[in-house]
């Protein structure tokens, strides 16, 4: 059977009159990205400015589709271009009072995101991200770029850096100027982990734990073979294998309705303390090991458990980012 070539995606986010329509004129009509490849642009909202390919070059194959609504937007109809247009690569303007991952789950097994980038109009960003606080976490969340423009000198760059990173410690954040320049300065704004991993036993305070699970899960490796400690609340479950326990908070992004159990897979080995049931909450000391689990059904961050107590709930049950 023959190899499905994969089509790139550049997937282009942001909320209406953000910046999108700009970025993909100014992109399509650059000779160094428009070599005369089969484009297929999706525009799936409708905003002032719109789409001018008169300055596209002399050799572009620019098709572009509009979906009106996210019902319209199915695997069946993303196949149905693919076979109409063939396109060598796929470009979507994707309306950002859609949920992303509705586009994740019918985007075509051979369609895969190459970069995301997300248009934050800063002039606006403070109430939008007051008032749609979800939606604008929807869009931070798998964004490669994020790019607040029209911003005026002096702004709160802190609080716009935090807003990210609270969901996002990949993301590349770029701030583009409203001057006559467009000054465009890239974010070099360090993020210091607020624990000390080279520590003999790295142990996390209460109102650290998000922080903790966040950048473990996005480098394991990094934490492989050392201590740390924390408290937690379990989970108990006879299917999971002897010995074996998890242990974790409930981590809230955005608001009481994004909040969810993030948690990791303990084994006790030899180890006999406190019993304890589901819904326990204990200090753990453990070592952290890279390995195939159970639980995870994948490799993942095993804690081997060294001692463990039982304690008190912590003064603020949730974590957060803040």
């Amino acid at each position: 059977m023959a190899k499905q070539q994969i089509v790139p995606v550049y997937l282009i986010t942001g909320f209406l009159e953000s910046g999108k329509t700009t970025f993909l004129n100014e992109t399509l009509s650059d000779p160094g990205f428009n070599v005369g490849e089969r484009i297929l642009l999706i525009l799936c909202e409708e905003g002032e400015e719109e789409i001018n390919s008169s300055g596209f070059p002399k050799n572009s194959r620019v098709s572009t589709v509009n979906i009106e609504s996210s019902e319209e937007l199915s695997t069946a109809l993303l196949v149905d271009l693919q076979k109409k247009y063939k396109p060598e690569i796929v470009m979507i303007e994707y309306n950002g009072m859609w949920p992303l991952d509705h586009l994740y789950t019918q985007l075509p097994d051979a369609w895969q995101v190459a970069q995301e980038f997300m248009f934050v109009d800063g002039s606006t960003f403070v109430s939008y991200n007051n008032n749609m606080r979800t939606l604008m976490v929807d869009k931070f969340t798998s964004a490669t770029t994020v790019i607040f423009n029209r911003l005026e000198k002096g702004f709160d760059k802190m609080f716009f850096h935090k807003c990210v990173r609270a969901v996002s410690r990949g993301a590349n954040i770029i701030y583009e100027y409203n001057d006559e320049q467009r000054t465009v300065e890239a974010d070099d704004i360090e993020d210091p982990l607020p624990f000390d991993i080279n520590a003999p036993v790295i142990e996390i305070k209460d109102n650290d734990f998000a922080w903790f699970y966040r950048d473990i899960a996005d480098d394991p490796q990094k934490y492989d073979g050392r201590t740390v400690k924390f408290k937690g609340i379990c989970a108990c479950d006879p299917r999971f294998p002897k010995g074996s326990f998890v242990i974790g908070r409930h981590i809230m992004v955005c608001c009481e309705a994004d909040t969810a159990y993030r948690a990791f897979a303990c084994d006790r080995g030899l180890f006999i303390g406190a019993e304890f049931d589901t819904g326990s909450w204990i200090t753990v000391t453990a070592t952290v090991k890279c390995e195939h689990h159970k639980i995870y059904e994948s490799e993942g961050p095993v804690l081997k458990v060294k001692s463990y107590t039982l304690s008190n709930a912590p003064a603020q049950i949730v974590a957060t980012f803040m």
